[in-house]
């Protein structure tokens, strides 16, 4: 398991998580949840930001596991957190190109943190 590339990929996961919760526009725009005004309606913010909150949990996580069966349990259930919103995102969004987008951008993390697990750690790095 490459530590370097989890513990990266979980600090980048923990501050867009708690970038969302502050701004759920973040998300919501991009997923094509926004009213007509291109304001986000508070339902759709109400239900963004418990997946911002997991996101900044699942991140921190992997940022601060004390060992690696820590940072590998938090690392699948990053995995599974990516790859079940690819599945339900998949379906649920309004647009087929937002339907897309999230697809794409949820597997991308969700592989990279797949690799994280499957690549060799370097040797020259002492984290």
């Amino acid at each position: 398991m490459n530590r370097s590339l989890l513990r990266l990929t979980g600090a980048a996961t923990a501050v867009y998580g708690l970038a969302v919760t502050r701004r759920p526009a973040l998300l919501a725009r991009p997923s094509g949840l926004t009213g007509p005004d291109g304001e986000v309606p508070a339902a759709v913010a109400a239900c963004v930001r418990p997946l911002a909150f997991r996101d900044a949990a699942c991140g921190l996580a992997m940022l601060l596991a004390p060992d690696d069966r820590s940072l590998r349990t938090a690392t699948l259930i990053r995995i599974a957190s990516d790859f079940g919103d690819a599945a339900l995102l998949a379906t649920a969004l309004p647009r087929r190109r937002n339907r897309a987008m999230a697809v794409v951008v949820s597997v991308g993390w969700g592989t990279l943190s797949v690799a994280g697990l499957l690549r060799p750690d370097d040797p020259a790095d002492p984290s």
